[in-house]
């Protein structure tokens, strides 16, 4: 099958939030949308590889921050090219508020946020779904919701390309641009920095 039939879906991106025990940490998402109307449930995936799955599991709670097309490679950056296990995302992050359900959500380069309250959750494999009530939200500006093909196109830095070859293959993640040298890449690997799978990486020659 051809993989890159897969872009041609239409995902938003986001920042999902959490707090567990005093500590709060967030992480850039690419699935929330909302399931039923009555009652008002909307529903988040979330790889299992990053802190925030852990503390929304554990806790229930979360908030999920709209990225609009304003926002800076710099915020995604910070809450999809480092993990919540090694620093502290929040510790000296200014624009952030905290919501009716004490949980942080982000004020720049977003247009809005949600609450959530799990109800159900479905393992997925390598992510899990959980399905939440919506308990409180805001719009916070009226700047169009950033797509990941915005993202690719308008928003994240061109790598240059090399200006000779030397022949070594690389295999480069297409979301955060990480770098793996070898001839191949495992099919279970996952990006270190924005934990992606290998269907999201793509072959060089340089």
């Amino acid at each position: 099958m051809d993989q890159s039939v897969m872009f041609k879906l239409s995902y938003g991106l986001f920042v999902l939030t959490a707090q567990e025990n005093g500590f709060d940490n967030g992480c850039i998402i690419n699935t929330v949308m909302q399931v039923t109307s009555t009652p008002n449930r909307i529903s988040i995936t979330v790889n299992k590889q990053n802190k925030t799955h852990d503390m929304v599991k554990a806790t229930g709670l979360f908030n999920v921050s709209v990225l609009a097309e304003d926002a800076s490679f710099d915020t995604f950056k910070h809450f999809g090219f480092q993990s919540g296990k090694n620093v502290d995302k929040f510790e000296d992050y200014g624009p952030k508020e905290r919501s009716e359900n004490g949980l942080y959500y982000v004020t720049a380069g977003t247009n809005s946020y949600l609450s959530g309250k799990v109800v159900q959750e479905i393992d997925l494999g390598t992510h899990t779904q959980f399905i939440a009530d919506v308990t409180a939200g805001k719009v916070l500006s009226d700047v169009p919701s950033v797509t990941y093909t915005y993202y690719q196109n308008n928003i994240k830095p061109k790598r240059e390309a090399p200006k000779e070859k030397s022949g070594k293959t690389v295999w480069v993640c297409k979301i955060c641009g990480y770098v793996y040298e070898g001839e191949e890449l495992p099919a279970d690997f996952i990006c270190p920095l924005c934990k992606h799978g290998a269907s999201d990486f793509e072959k060089e020659v340089r």
